[in-house]
């Protein structure tokens, strides 16, 4: 995260700070900071690596990033509103030592966009103080379901091609064989190697990029679910329904009806 460098989270004497850009300009560069963060889309999507892992971050959704955790942001959409809210965290709660997406859910979203009014404060104010310690302290209790929505990165080097392969072409049909000769490996080794790198196997890899890149479409607006399913590769709505159920254990309807009404709560 980059809004511009003239301020420095980490050397800022106070324990929360929140910073709201209504378009964000971001550098592409792995960094840390010693307080959590939590990062809010209000509009747009945004992907974010953490730990050798991309998230997607789709409207209404949000990332817990805990303290000291190396991260960068990627490819965005071309207008993105974000909140981020640093903290620092109760070791306590094991809550604030793990990576989350989650949904959020009206009351949390209407406290987020409270906060707004201390976007880049510098300096302490105890009704700030006061309000986001009563958030973070609520927060685990927010997420109580994290969606696991995420794709690692492998450091195989032999795999280099195949994520290049699948992240160009997620929407072709996958045949295991090509994949192999293009890793110089066999198909069995490929497999075995792949699972044990990403923890999915090919099939399964293939199916997280299309429903990622499909919330992707979806949280634009600017395509039917029925040109959503042909453009991220399946050959009906049925089949690409089904997939996305069995990832996000709920429909696209129900991912559009939360963009559109901003007022249903989706458990995961």
């Amino acid at each position: 995260m980059n809004a511009n460098d003239s301020i420095k989270v980490d050397e800022l004497n106070k324990p929360y700070f929140v910073w709201f850009e209504e378009n964000w300009i971001h550098d592409d560069v792995l960094h840390q900071h010693k307080k959590g963060q939590l990062v809010y889309v209000e509009s747009g999507f945004q992907y974010i690596t953490i730990e050798e892992k991309i998230y997607l971050l789709p409207q209404n959704h949000a990332v817990w990033i805990p303290s000291n955790v190396i991260h960068k942001t990627n490819s965005h959409s071309e207008k993105i509103k974000l909140m981020i809210m640093f903290a620092d965290t109760d070791n306590k709660n094991s809550f604030y030592d793990e990576v989350n997406v989650f949904f959020v859910p009206p009351v949390l979203r209407e406290m987020i966009k409270y906060a707004e009014k201390w976007s880049q404060l510098l300096k302490k104010d105890p009704d700030e103080t006061i309000f986001l310690k009563a958030l973070f302290n609520e927060l685990p209790h927010f997420v109580e379901h994290s969606l696991k929505l995420h794709i690692c990165l492998p450091k195989d080097k032999r795999l280099t091609k195949i994520i290049e392969h699948f992240h160009n072409h997620y929407n072709r049909e996958v045949i295991i064989e090509n994949l192999g000769d293009m890793a110089l490996l066999s198909s069995r080794t490929l497999e075995r190697i792949f699972k044990k790198e990403t923890g999915l196997t090919l099939s399964k890899y293939q199916q997280m990029l299309r429903i990622i890149k499909s919330l992707e479409l979806l949280s634009s607006g600017n395509l039917t679910i029925s040109e959503i399913a042909y453009e991220v590769g399946y050959k009906s709505v049925q089949s690409y329904t089904r997939s996305f159920l069995s990832v996000m254990q709920f429909r696209p309807t129900d991912f559009i009806k939360n963009i559109n009404t901003n007022s249903v709560k989706v458990t995961y």
